[in-house]
């Protein structure tokens, strides 16, 4: 599972490699993390 840091309070995620996923938006800031439903990266904020 991998992990990214970011101050951003949303993120959008597509899954990085050449095969992806559906891009998705994240709400970070809810929780403070998140984790995509497709490829389980987890978005951290970063304070």
């Amino acid at each position: 599972m991998e992990k990214v840091y970011t101050s951003q309070e949303h993120v959008a995620c597509n899954g990085g490699d050449y095969e992806g996923h559906p891009k998705v938006y994240l709400d970070v800031a809810k929780k403070g993390t998140v984790t995509c439903p497709y490829c389980s990266k987890t978005y951290i904020l970063d304070s």
